[in-house]
């Protein structure tokens, strides 16, 4: 199916958009990018910023400082179960902040704040839990919570608990994901698919020989080490979450107007992953991750094993590796190489896993 084929479908029979919000409208993929760009961000972009506001739908807002980039991100965190193995909603909401401004070249986040939304009947220790991994969290990211709110709602009107954070940095340079251009090779910091396999393993009792654990992480120091390791070679960055790792190639690559081929064997997947993903009929590259980040890195050999080398030494990035280039042809499309012949890696469309960040 083509791309406008599929937007078509999207539409229905009557040529509009489906009637209501369904779950597929917050799965990360083509149709939340559409919701956003069609509903949600429709007059905002008319208001004239100094930098790159809610019409860039980058990982954050880019306010203009002098010489310098404030860089500000707000995020909802819901996760089902809010406790599974490797972290917490807690650690969710801060990692998920913290990587965000990191993608824009934000790697010292100033302060972040917490809306905190509590269903009645959550627990006090499973809330101490959740406050005590938001406050390591943040330490491992040097950073810390500055501000806050808290509200309170009835019984069954809440899943447990929603945590809204929002951050703010200081960019010297800015990143963009739209940075790309032919030549740029693809990197990924780690194995894709941790956080939502162990999440689907966890919540659904699998019966497997292996631990699965989600990498949900704050990266932000390993991607400032990558950022200082060659000056300027980093041309764009986005953290694959919902998703996973199609989405963010897809977005950087429609927006920069370049073609991707991808390597299907360099794309780093735990082999427990893989078979679990295998087992539910689901692909590792469009499951979601939360400690990992898509690089694009120009200049070279020279300037992409600098980079490397930085990533690899944090033990995220233990498996980072160049898994593709850009490409002139079919600007948009990213192509998979699956070693037996080429095809056109898709786009999830609908709802892929529920509830996973």
């Amino acid at each position: 199916m083509t791309r406008a084929a599929a937007d078509e479908a999207g539409r229905g029979h009557s040529g509009r958009r489906d009637p209501a919000i369904v779950m597929k409208h917050g799965a990360g993929g083509r149709a939340m990018r559409r919701l956003i760009q069609e509903t949600l961000t429709r007059g905002f972009v008319d208001v004239a910023v100094d930098g790159y506001g809610i019409a860039a739908m980058d990982d954050g807002a880019a306010l203009r400082l002098g010489d310098r980039w404030l860089i500000v991100t707000t995020d909802s965190h819901v996760v089902q179960p809010a406790f599974f193995p490797g972290g917490d909603i807690g650690r969710l909401a801060v990692a998920g902040t913290v990587n965000d401004l990191a993608m824009m070249g934000a790697t010292e986040p100033m302060g972040l704040t917490c809306a905190l939304i509590v269903e009645e009947g959550f627990t006090f220790s499973d809330l101490e839990r959740v406050q005590q991994s938001m406050v390591d969290t943040c330490r491992e990211a040097g950073t810390t919570v500055v501000t806050g709110d808290t509200k309170v709602m009835g019984r069954g009107e809440l899943d447990g608990v929603v945590i809204n954070t929002t951050g703010v940095a200081i960019a010297n340079t800015l990143v963009r994901d739209s940075g790309l251009a032919v030549g740029d090779r693809i990197v990924v910091t780690g194995n894709v698919g941790d956080h939502g396999m162990a999440l689907m393993a966890h919540r659904h009792h699998l019966a497997i020989d292996a631990e699965l654990y989600s990498d949900v992480a704050p990266i932000n120091r390993m991607i400032r080490d990558a950022l200082a390791a060659r000056p300027g070679a980093v041309s764009a960055m986005k953290d694959p979450t919902r998703g996973g790792l199609s989405s963010a190639l897809h977005e950087m690559a429609e927006k920069a107007n370049v073609g991707m081929q991808i390597r299907e064997e360099l794309v780093p997947v735990n082999p427990v992953v893989r078979a679990v993903a295998e087992m539910l009929g689901l692909d590792p590259m469009h499951v979601a991750n939360e400690g990992k980040a898509v690089l694009g890195v120009r200049g070279g050999d020279a300037a992409v094993q600098a980079v490397l080398a930085a990533l690899r030494r944090h033990p995220a990035g233990a498996n980072a590796a160049v898994v593709g280039e850009c490409v002139a042809t079919r600007p948009g499309d990213v192509v998979l190489d699956t070693g037996l012949g080429k095809r056109l890696l898709s786009e999830y469309e609908g709802e892929l896993l529920p509830r996973i960040c």
